[in-house]
């Protein structure tokens, strides 16, 4: 499966995710200036605080991705042959998306038939 990406990638993906929402609420709330006058400006600014809250939980997970990308294992994808970093027992390659295992039981010798994925010793 294509759309499958590795736990980093998964994590930084959703941050970034927070900070388009982030900002949308932001803009969308200075929207209530033009629609409602006066009133409006006290929507801004409940709207404006949710955005940077959301901003700050971003920032949040890009600190503690960064933090375990720093710790994390870097090992060669057998497929694509490329550096990896690779988070706890199972993850998948950061290009080619394939998976990979430290574990023996999980791993299997050949690569997976059409239509079905099984994890690779590495």
């Amino acid at each position: 499966m294509k759309w499958k990406a590795s736990k980093i990638s998964t994590m930084r993906t959703w941050a970034l995710l927070l900070v388009f929402i982030g900002m949308g609420v932001m803009v969308f709330g200075t929207s209530g200036i033009l629609m409602f006058g006066d009133v409006g400006k006290i929507i801004a600014a409940i709207f404006m605080v949710l955005g940077i809250i959301s901003c700050f939980i971003s920032m949040g997970i890009y600190f503690y991705v960064g933090m375990l990308s720093t710790s994390a294992p870097v090992l060669e994808c057998p497929e694509c042959g490329k550096n990896t970093k690779m988070l706890g027992t199972t993850d998948r390659c950061m290009y080619c998306h394939t998976i990979l295992t430290w574990d023996p039981k999980q791993a299997t010798e050949k690569p997976a038939e059409a239509g079905q994925e099984a994890p690779l010793q590495s």
